[in-house]
């Protein structure tokens, strides 16, 4: 870390505290050359992750659509929305720790068709029916058989 006042390039971290509810460090540096002391904030760089939706057209994903959607599909469930809220947290994270900056909405969807159906078999059924855009009644079964089959 330069220094302000003269730029030496070495200094020593004499304390670090965390601020923001955790969300930077604050931490009080003192140069190696001069002695004089100033203060440095370390935050966490993040990378908006990008969509493509269906239509090729890209948009930044929004964690509270996704929380939206799970939210229409466990209406009337007995599902918690702090139990969603991880859910769409454990999303983010994948989203987050894969190496690609733009993901296909296709893979968010089943991502979250795989927590629903560990969740809650009726939410899973609801999500899946407006994501996979369920033609008619046999490709809803088709999915209901699958749902009985994977028990």
């Amino acid at each position: 870390m330069k220094c302000p006042y003269c730029g030496f390039e070495e200094s020593k971290v004499i304390d670090s505290r965390p601020t923001d509810e955790g969300e930077r460090i604050r931490r009080r540096r003192e140069c190696l050359k001069c002695a004089k002391r100033f203060t440095t904030y370390e935050v966490i760089e993040t990378v908006p992750i990008v969509v493509i939706k269906k239509d090729k057209s890209r948009q930044t994903f929004d964690r509270n659509k996704l929380l939206n959607g799970l939210l229409r599909a466990c209406e009337k469930r007995p599902v918690s929305i702090d139990t969603l809220e991880r859910v769409v947290d454990e999303i983010e994270t994948m989203l987050q720790n894969s190496l690609d900056r733009e993901v296909p909405s296709s893979l968010i969807g089943t991502y979250a068709m795989e927590k629903l159906k560990n969740i809650d078999e009726v939410a899973y059924v609801r999500f899946a029916s407006v994501y996979r855009q369920f033609k008619d009644i046999n490709t809803f079964m088709d999915e209901l058989n699958k749902l009985v089959k994977s028990r």
